[in-house]
């Protein structure tokens, strides 16, 4: 299995956001920096979780259950807080190749995507691994401070990601 990179439907975080108030807002209107993220699977849900572009703060913070830096933080982080559960269809995925028209914004964007996936790719391993672990921690009821209080509530998103499954498509909101 190979990571890609996808995004993910606005409806569906809605949905999902109506019971759980930690899923984050999926930002897929910013064109010059969508929503993306990764997609594996944890408890027989394929799980999305969303990284986030480099930031200063980035560089000095430290790896924790639910957060990631992506080479050292250089090239951004996985945010393993807000990863929720998701039906396939609801995901898109992209392909961040480089073409003749691009802007040098959106070169410099791509290449950014292509080593963020590069690099997840090459800690397959590390990262479902740590996906893994916090999704116990969260479900079992072991987080210690504010941990629980960042992280999406994994068990009511996996209650409403069946139920979304389960409905009509014109009933979805």
């Amino acid at each position: 299995m190979h990571f890609s990179f996808y995004l993910i439907d606005a409806d569906y975080c809605n949905y999902l956001r109506e019971a759980d108030p930690c899923v984050p807002y999926n930002m897929e209107h910013k064109a010059a920096r969508p929503f993306i993220g990764i997609v594996f699977t944890v408890n027989g849900f394929h799980y999305y979780a969303p990284l986030s572009s480099p930031k200063k703060k980035h560089l000095h913070m430290k790896n924790q259950p639910d957060f990631m830096k992506i080479n050292r933080g250089e090239w951004g982080v996985i945010n393993f807080n807000n990863m929720i559960p998701v039906p396939f269809e609801c995901l898109t995925k992209i392909n961040p190749q480089i073409h003749a028209s691009d802007s040098k914004q959106d070169i410099s964007y791509k290449n950014l995507l292509s080593n963020q996936l590069s690099w997840c790719n090459s800690h397959k391993d590390a990262i479902l691994k740590q996906a893994d672990k916090l999704y116990h921690i969260i479900t079992q009821g072991k987080a210690w401070g504010s941990l629980s209080e960042r992280c999406c509530n994994f068990s009511i998103d996996e209650q409403r990601c069946l139920l979304y499954r389960l409905s009509p498509i014109s009933d979805n909101p």
